[in-house]
């Protein structure tokens, strides 16, 4: 008998082990966003070397090629764009990119909820986790019809809506969803009858004041 647990024991630990890895192995790479810090080294020519930050509209001005669009790009994507660009003036530069600083990744809760505002996402965190960490839901909320905002370009963001109404049983979790940085949730007292698929950025704020959010 002792034998059969261990081995359940032990089919358990590893089902979970793997679990964990695939779900490291799929977590979406750190973009860049506004306000980050990177340092450009290049090996043959450090007279180009410079730290700069990314500007509020997501460029960056840099030496030898001046501003380049570096938000929503990982720092392998930032390299490869800015060592294509320097070709331009260098022969086969060679540049290490460093990360210097970053903001704190984050979502945005408002609406019906307890304590609308930012949480920051220092691990993995579902809807439902970040209604609760915003206070819970107020008893004139359409738990039902929660909207979330997930970016996927530049101006650009597509909605989804998610029925959170009552999830307690495992069961019940695939009307979750892990949330990525820069999502924002949406909890309305009313009901909408017509969400459309996507917004543009610039009209978010329409949901999201008084929290001043800027795209």
């Amino acid at each position: 008998m002792r034998s059969c647990l261990r081995i359940l024991f032990l089919l358990f630990a590893v089902s979970i082990t793997v679990q964990a890895k695939q779900e490291l192995h799929h977590r979406p790479r750190y973009t860049l966003r506004p306000g980050d810090v990177i340092e450009l080294q290049y090996r043959y020519t450090p007279e180009f070397n410079q730290t700069v930050t990314v500007l509020p509209d997501g460029y960056a001005n840099l030496n030898l090629i001046g501003d380049v669009k570096l938000s929503d790009l990982t720092l392998t994507q930032a390299h490869d764009l800015i060592v294509q660009k320097a070709q331009q003036r260098l022969n086969d530069p060679e540049l290490n990119l460093v990360l210097k600083e970053f903001q704190q990744p984050y979502v945005v809760v408002a609406g019906e909820v307890g304590k609308p505002g930012k949480i920051d996402l220092r691990e993995t965190t579902t809807a439902m986790q970040a209604v609760l960490l915003s206070g819970g839901f107020l008893q004139s909320a359409q738990t039902g019809q929660v909207m979330l905002f997930r970016r996927i370009n530049g101006d650009t963001a597509e909605i989804r809506v998610l029925n959170l109404t009552k999830i307690r049983k495992s069961s019940d979790l695939e009307r979750d969803i892990q949330l990525e940085p820069g999502d924002m949730l949406f909890v309305p007292k009313d009901k909408v009858e017509k969400i459309a698929r996507y917004i543009k950025l610039a009209n978010i704020g329409m949901y999201f004041n008084p929290l001043q959010y800027v795209p």
